[in-house]
């Protein structure tokens, strides 16, 4: 497997700047995920990795070798693809075999290849069928033991698991996780899904319009993320942001502070007239283990609280709102983090 590393990477598409100053480092059999809104970057940076995009200045490595130039058939990766894009005519062997037949691998070495990948991606039964005879995720499946043939250095998945239901979604995921551990490869996956960038992910990568914004692990970025994008981006529901008026006076905030933040579990309700601000709740969405409170302050502003499953408190109920201390995020008028 190897290490990647990037730097000052520029791409544009005639006049328009897709990606801006990109430097990035991937250690050694790491599951990075890149994230952000459409339109962000991200499947650019991928695409520009695999060789897919030329760049327009800056460098890529991978195991120590400049490869900023090289096609994509000489980086040594492998690409799974949002679309399945399996041959309908051919059986699931015959996809896996497809390319390492057109490149020369020697027979014997194809079908072992092929047999390990089947085990490992539990395909053994399914070798004589066809495409159309396989469910979504039996399909992902092949693609990515098409990957795993190859015996690549880097894989690269580009929304892989977007056509799925939700809980084949989940399904997958746990299954790609425990691919990653068994082939202790490195991996850098695509998706707008900040719970599949949270719950897959070793480092996390942001990005926002064609830039970095900030790169941690998962932990890291929910617990101290550096600008108003990102707290705002990462948590489901997001972290609450909004510019602290006079109800929320006694707050302890910096000279600075224009915005100030809160993650939904992080609130604390307390009786009326006894936290930072008081609040009304306008919907109570139960959830089973917990239940979600969307909230409106007497100002307009609206908070969601992330409260036990149990709770009993009802819609149309006022209540006091408390932010820990230490539970304070604090961003400037540029939306940096204090």
């Amino acid at each position: 497997m190897a290490g990647i590393k990037i730097e000052n990477l520029n791409k544009f598409y005639g006049n328009v700047q897709a990606l801006f100053d990109v430097d990035l480092e991937i250690e050694d059999g790491e599951f990075v995920v890149f994230v952000g809104p459409s339109g962000c970057g991200k499947s650019t940076l991928l695409r520009t990795l695999a060789g897919l995009e030329g760049v327009d200045s800056g460098q890529i490595m991978i195991d120590g070798r400049d490869v900023t130039t090289a096609e994509p058939a000489d980086r040594d990766l492998a690409m799974v693809f949002q679309s399945y894009a399996l041959y309908p005519h051919m059986s699931v062997r015959e996809n896996m075999d497809f390319g390492m037949k057109v490149n020369g691998f020697d027979p014997k070495k194809r079908d072992d290849r092929i047999a390990e990948a089947a085990r490992i991606l539990q395909l053994e039964d399914y070798l004589d069928r066809k495409p159309g005879q396989l469910s979504g995720g039996q399909r992902q499946r092949v693609a990515i033991g098409r990957a795993i043939v190859k015996n690549p250095k880097v894989f690269l998945f580009d929304e892989p698991l977007s056509n799925l239901d939700a809980k084949l979604r989940v399904q997958m995921r746990v299954e790609l996780e425990g691919l990653h551990k068994q082939l202790a490869a490195t991996m850098i996956y695509v998706t707008h899904d900040q719970v599949e960038a949270m719950t897959m992910a070793d480092k996390i990568v942001v990005l926002n319009a064609g830039r970095v914004e900030q790169v941690g692990t998962p932990m890291e970025l929910y617990h101290k993320p550096n600008s108003r994008f990102v707290a705002e981006f990462i948590g489901s529901p997001a972290m609450n942001v909004f510019a602290p008026g006079a109800e929320m006076a006694t707050l302890p905030l910096t000279r600075d502070a224009a915005y100030v933040g809160c993650r939904p579990e992080h609130l604390e309700l307390r009786a009326s007239g006894q936290g930072h601000t008081d609040a009304t709740v306008k919907v109570k969405e139960q959830l089973g283990g917990e239940s979600l409170l969307y909230l409106e302050t007497s100002s307009g502003q609206e908070i969601i609280a992330r409260v036990p499953g149990e709770d009993e408190t009802s819609v149309g109920e006022a209540v006091g709102l408390h932010i820990p201390d230490n539970r304070l995020h604090q961003f400037d008028a540029a939306g940096h983090a204090i």
